[in-house]
């Protein structure tokens, strides 16, 4: 089946001075071609994808949105590309757990296990992850944060994805 993209280009920041040019990020949202109520569900879910987000250390991403009412997981992840992950943060409801983890050359590394999902299908959520020198905090929306090492020490990320049963409805770097 085919997939219909929506490119939205996005200036972040306005230009200093006269000449400067603006911060610009390119947003690529995949989308299925077809109704949802036609998929299965595994190829109804969204994608949202942005590959030059200039995450640096000491930054702060701020994502907003709804878990869908049928969610089986959802997953927000942060590196250089999609075989790169410095951070995979991946509620999973049929678990009630977070997992964390991080992708080197596409090999998953060691998981972490977090049993505090503070939040439920169906629900509209905030998730902030500042991205430090050592790790990664990520504060939940009842305040409780979860670590995860920076492995790869990265001192900053271009790709973003958010992936799964969960519809961003704003993001803010910071």
């Amino acid at each position: 089946m085919g997939t219909s993209f929506l490119v939205l280009i996005v200036a972040l920041s306005s230009p200093a001075s006269p000449g400067q040019s603006s911060l610009v990020h390119t947003l690529q949202i995949h989308r299925p071609a077809y109704p949802v109520s036609c998929l299965p569900q595994c190829l109804a879910e969204e994608k949202f994808e942005i590959f030059n987000l200039d995450m640096k250390t000491g930054d702060t991403l701020k994502v907003k949105g709804k878990i869908s009412d049928d969610a089986d997981s959802f997953s927000i992840n942060l590196g250089c590309s999609s075989s790169d992950l410095a951070l995979h943060f991946n509620p999973r409801f049929n678990e009630s757990v977070i997992v964390c983890n991080s992708r080197c050359s596409k090999a998953w590394q060691a998981e972490h296990r977090d049993n505090h999902l503070c939040f439920s299908k169906g629900s509209t959520i905030k998730v902030i992850i500042e991205m430090l020198a050592d790790k990664f905090q990520v504060k939940l929306p009842d305040g409780h944060e979860v670590e995860f090492p920076n492995r790869h020490c990265y001192d900053k990320i271009s790709y973003m994805s958010i992936k799964g049963g969960f519809r961003v409805t704003s993001f803010k770097l910071d």
